[in-house]
This record gives C-alpha cells, sequence and structure tokens, in this order.
C-alpha cells in the first residue's frame, strides 16, 4: 500500500469543487492500494484536530473561532489562514512522514505547493503532483501582495512537480505559464450520474413546486453557487429585470456578495422575483434542478465549474459565458458551428443576452429539450466521477512509482 499526504486549506464542512473532488475520488479508490491524509486549516476550532472523513485521514492545524458560518470564516479568516497554513502545514507534515513515511504528496491547487516546498527545504522530499482547480484569472491569482512576494518559490514547486493534472484546457495552460515542464494531462470534475441523472417521480417533483410556490405558467431560472463577483450572480438579477413577470431567478447558496446582491434586487423592484434560497445539500438539489426550468451562471471567469455539469446531468438546459473551463463542454450553435450544441452561451457582464438566451429556450421547447438531452450524454460519457477517479489513480501511480 503505498500513502499519500494530500494538502488542501479547505476540507469538510467547508467545501467548494476542489474538496468533493477530493472526496469523491478517493473514496473510491481502494483502501487498501493507496492511503491518504490531508492537513487543512482549523477554521472552526470545534472541529476536530484529526478525524477520518471517508478514505481520508483529516488532520487540522491553526485556530479557528468556534461555530462561524461558512461565509463568515472564509471572509475574515481566509487571509490570515493562508499565511499561517503554510509553516504550520510544512511541520505537521514533516512530523507526519517521520512517524509513518509517505510515498508522494498532492498539492491541491497552486497556494498548496509552498507548504511542500518548505517541506522540501526541511529536508522531505516527495514526488508530488499538483492539481490545478483555480477559479479566478491567472492575473488575478497571482497579482495578489503575497504571491508576488512569493512567486519564485511557487514556480520552483511547479518546476519539480512529478505531474500537473489540471480541470481544464484553459488551467492547464497556466502550467506552462509557471515553468512546467513535464507532462500534463486535463483530467475534469465529475458528477455522480446516479445521484443527479436519476428519473425523479412526477408527484415529488410537483410536491418541490408546491413547496417553492410554483404556479402554471412560471418560469424558474436557477442557479447554485457561491455568491462571489466572479460568478456574475448580478447580471442575472439584471436580466431578470428585462423579463416577463412570469420569470423568476433562484439563488441557491452563499458568500460575501449576497447583501449587496439582494440590495440590487430590491433597487430593481424584484423582491419577490429574485428569491435567496440559502444553502442546498448536496442530497436535495437533484429535486430542486428537477422543479426548475433553466441553469444559469453567466461566470466572469471559471476553472471548470461542477454546478454546470450537475444541472446538465440533470437534464435542464444551460445558459453560461464560455470563460474558462467552461468551453470544455458548453457548445453554443452560433459560437461552435463545428460541435452540436450542449447549452447557450453569452458573453461576460451582458445581461441582455442573458435575456435573449431565456426567450430562445422559451420559444423553442423541441429544440431545448434535444440540446438538453446532449449535454447529459455528454456529462455521462466524460464526467462519470468513476472513470475519473480510475484516471486520478493512475497518475497518482505514475507519482509514486507504481
Amino acid at each position: 500500500m503505498k500513502r499519500i499526504l494530500i494538502f488542501s486549506l479547505n476540507y469538510f464542512p467547508f467545501v467548494g469543487g476542489a474538496e468533493v473532488a477530493l472526496k469523491e475520488v478517493t473514496d473510491r479508490i481502494d483502501p487498501s492500494d493507496l492511503s491518504f491524509d490531508l492537513i487543512a486549516y482549523r477554521f472552526d476550532s470545534t472541529l476536530p484536530k484529526v478525524e477520518q472523513i471517508g478514505n481520508i485521514t483529516v488532520h487540522r492545524v491553526g485556530w479557528g473561532k468556534p461555530n462561524l458560518a461558512v461565509s463568515e470564516s472564509f471572509g475574515k479568516l481566509m487571509y490570515v489562514a493562508k499565511i499561517a497554513y503554510i509553516p504550520l502545514a510544512a511541520l505537521a507534515a514533516v512530523r507526519l512522514h517521520h512517524k509513518r513515511p509517505y510515498d508522494g504528496a498532492w498539492a491541491m491547487m497552486t497556494y498548496m505547493l509552498f507548504p511542500i516546498v518548505l517541506m522540501r527545504l526541511l529536508g522531505v522530499r516527495l514526488p508530488y503532483l499538483l492539481t490545478l482547480q483555480e477559479g479566478d484569472p491567472f492575473e488575478h491569482v497571482f497579482a495578489r501582495l503575497h504571491i508576488r512576494l512569493l512567486l519564485p518559490l511557487l514556480q520552483y514547486g511547479v518546476r519539480h512537480a512529478v505531474r500537473v493534472q489540471a480541470i481544464s484546457s484553459f488551467l492547464l495552460t497556466w502550467a506552462g505559464r509557471l515553468g512546467f515542464a513535464g507532462k500534463g494531462v486535463v483530467i475534469p470534475n465529475g458528477v455522480d450520474l446516479a445521484h443527479f441523472s436519476r428519473t425523479i417521480r412526477p408527484e415529488n417533483v410537483d410536491d418541490v413546486r408546491r413547496a417553492l410556490g410554483k404556479h402554471a405558467g412560471e418560469v424558474y431560472l436557477v442557479t447554485t453557487s457561491r455568491l462571489v463577483y466572479k460568478n456574475a450572480i448580478d447580471d442575472v438579477i439584471r436580466a431578470v429585470a428585462l423579463l416577463p413577470v412570469n420569470v423568476s431567478f433562484l439563488v441557491y447558496g452563499s458568500g460575501p456578495e449576497e447583501a449587496s446582491l439582494q440590495t440590487l434586487a430590491s433597487e430593481l423592484g424584484l423582491e419577490e422575483r429574485v428569491r435567496f434560497m440559502g444553502h442546498l445539500g448536496h442530497e436535495t438539489l437533484p429535486h430542486a434542478l428537477s422543479a426548475c426550468d433553466i441553469f444559469i451562471r453567466p461566470s466572469r471567469s471559471e476553472g471548470m465549474g461542477n454546478s454546470f455539469i450537475e444541472a446538465m446531468a440533470a437534464g435542464i438546459p444551460v445558459i453560461a459565458t464560455q470563460e474558462g473551463g467552461i468551453a470544455d463542454f458548453l457548445f453554443d450553435a452560433k459560437r461552435n458551428p463545428d460541435k452540436k450544441p450542449t447549452g447557450w452561451a453569452v458573453d461576460p457582464n451582458s445581461p441582455e443576452q442573458i435575456r435573449a438566451a431565456v426567450e430562445t429556450i422559451l420559444a423553442k421547447p423541441e429544440r431545448t429539450a434535444e440540446v438538453a438531452a446532449r449535454a447529459k450524454r455528454l456529462v455521462s460519457e466524460k464526467y462519470d466521477w468513476k472513470d475519473i477517479a480510475l484516471r486520478m489513480r493512475t497518475l497518482l501511480g505514475e507519482v509514486t512509482g507504481r
């Protein structure tokens, strides 16, 4: 059995696409084949310092505050956590390695290279995999002052990675820009097909619609996302103001922009048509999607975007930009004439284009059903977590020499 040490600033219960990907992949790998430990920051001091989550033993470092909400903890602690995590994680890694040696390491996102580099300076040199999962633009990520000051260390970490895996073609280009000259590969995040594509009984869908207060003739746009600038929820709200009164927008998620988005909806007189639904658990997400008509997130930047392929797996039409990794799976009839369409593409910062896309979808139900079915097939063929876990197991074997 080979032992892998994972570096990830966050882990459950503080989750995003990277954390979900780690759990989905590791849960599908035989623990007698690969064993996983993970070092994360302890944002909430009520969480245990060590616990088993799935096939990962989680070790938490740092000093969070008790019972902080996800949005508050990220807003107030993230900067401090990123600085403190580097030495704390490196020291913890060295201690764990001396107790029971690891065969390799795995950095989840570029920032996680810093503790690996420090660990190497402390005399522990493990072969390691770098996964690129970032959602912000390259210039934004590497323009931050503390990153600019430490950029030579980051580039050192990229150059010495045995393998680089990116979740999109867009992100894989980052490796070369940071000096990586080795073998890179695109392995995307996936979707639990059995969970999102299962047939939901009509009476259950009706129950959800009744719970939401949806009446005949009403159209629900929906998004599931962190409420941050890059996800452009404000553009959807502005588009709703341009659409007929029977069109509403359900916003599932939380984040630092929630108050400003609520203010925008109020200023546009959309308090009843733009509804902030809060966090939605993974288990009930397919039911919520099934009661809605169009998924939309016109991202200003995106590494990949799990929410898009989850909506596609659920069989509802998707409106998105083609920023970053979205272009790998969302093909538009007009913008991608060489491919069969899987969704409707709009430019960033374009509420008018969002309005037009919604109107097109509603005006052509047969065409919409055809595109949504094709998108669902694409997800089934290329984004099944079972297949992705197998590819990641092979990649980790290349890193550890097995």
